[in-house]
């Protein structure tokens, strides 16, 4: 703890800083960080070169770390349309007087400090910074070794931005990324008031194990779509390669397809040549597979009982053909992370029956679970997709980062 300790105090300490920033200022200094984001996109994209000349090409965590000007440019977009978004902050949600004359008020306040642990992905530096720094809060972020070089960029910048505007550069930190002080993070309940990990499974399930800190889960995703026999089939194929491969590494990103089996063969059909023109691996059942095999599928793997509730993260997908819409709900209640999953089909009944049933933070009627993101959702940028119940779920964005205080005015009053 020692190590981190003064960056912990000194985030405490910021509090009062991002605090008295007027909604007005809050707006300014991320209108002026967007603007110094671009004026850097030289600067970035060098240190992340160094990041990404340590990761192997084969490595599908290597396109989540990669910024180049196309998404530097969506991170200068993301800054003004948080800037644009209400402060969540400061809200009156209630006020009355009670019959001993008490006036009793809710307000929504910030949450304090917030960390977040995350993986290689760099943009996450920036949406975490902007939605907390729009929401009043500070920030300590922990990303992966992986991105070493552009975080330290991105939060060199933002500090750069925030002492220019005259306020504490400690409102946003970076934390070490060496594995051996994330349990002192975890556990620093003196100074975090809300750990927030994004990322694999592995890591939130170690976050959940061993944080002393409260901690708001933003799950990985296993996400299902399936495909009814009332599904138009062109469009079906459609939906499905574009879950799978319009960017692959992210937790939205199709991990298995149920089909039915009055329709597999048709679909599968109409589905193998546009898969196989990205090279998509396909672990399929014994049904799937024989349909497959006869299509001469290049990339074609027996499905194992590990190839179901498995986030690929990658151009692989598993495929299981069903008989029943039952057990269409009954495999995903078992193998669902509860991210997103989605129904191709025209059959009224059992759409309404599936967006019922499925327990998923977002659910899907003939659509891609790729929308499955806070800013198409008109929530601006987010820290992640939410899979738990308790505080937030789904995209978890700026609405989300505060908390409620309860104000009681008296003159005098005593309880009897």
């Amino acid at each position: 703890m020692e190590a981190i300790q003064q960056q912990l105090i000194n985030a405490q300490q910021a509090k009062s800083s991002i605090a008295s920033l007027s909604d007005e200022g809050k707006q300014k200094l991320l209108r002026r960080l967007s603007a110094v984001i671009l004026e850097n996109t030289d600067t970035i994209i060098a240190e992340n070169l160094k990041d990404l000349e340590k990761m192997a090409d084969a490595d599908p965590k290597k396109d989540r770390l990669l910024l180049n000007v196309q998404r530097i440019k969506g991170l200068a977009e993301s800054l003004n349309d948080v800037a644009a978004l209400p402060d969540p902050a400061n809200r009156t949600l209630s006020a009355s007087t009670m019959p001993n004359g008490l006036f009793i008020e809710k307000k929504t306040v910030a949450l304090g400090v917030v960390g977040v642990i995350y993986e290689s992905r760099p943009n996450v530096t920036i949406d975490v910074a902007a939605l907390c720094i729009r929401s009043g809060n500070v920030s300590l972020l922990r990303g992966g070794q992986d991105a070493f070089h552009t975080n330290s960029c991105l939060v060199g910048l933002i500090q750069d931005v925030l002492l220019e505007s005259g306020l504490d550069g400690n409102v946003v930190q970076q934390l070490p990324a060496d594995r051996k002080y994330i349990l002192d993070i975890l556990q620093a309940v003196k100074y975090i008031d809300v750990i927030i990990p994004r990322g694999s499974n592995e890591l939130i399930s170690f976050v959940r194990t061993h944080a002393m800190v409260p901690v708001i889960e933003t799950g990985a995703g296993v996400c299902h779509t399936y495909v009814e026999e009332t599904a138009d089939i062109t469009n079906a194929a459609a939906i499905i390669v574009n879950a799978k491969v319009s960017r692959p590494s992210v937790c939205n990103a199709l991990d298995t397809v149920l089909v039915d089996r009055s329709v597999a063969t048709v679909l599968l059909t109409e589905l193998a040549p546009r898969l196989s023109a990205y090279q998509v691996e396909i672990f399929a059942d014994a049904t799937a597979f024989e349909i497959l095999d006869q299509l001469e599928y290049k990339y074609l793997q027996a499905a194992s009982p590990e190839d179901y509730g498995r986030e690929f993260l990658d151009f692989k997908c598993s495929v299981k053909v069903v008989d029943t819409f039952e057990e269409v709900l009954t495999h995903i209640a078992a193998y669902s992370s509860k991210h997103s999953e989605a129904i191709l089909t025209e059959d009224r009944e059992k759409t309404e029956q599936f967006l019922n049933d499925v327990d998923a933070a977002v659910v899907y009627v003939n659509a891609s679970t790729r929308f499955t993101d806070g800013q198409v959702f008109g929530l601006g940028a987010e820290i992640g997709i939410s899979t738990q119940k308790l505080h937030a779920r789904g995209p978890f964005a700026l609405e989300k980062l505060v908390t409620e205080k309860w104000i009681v005015r008296g003159q005098g009053q005593i309880r009897g």
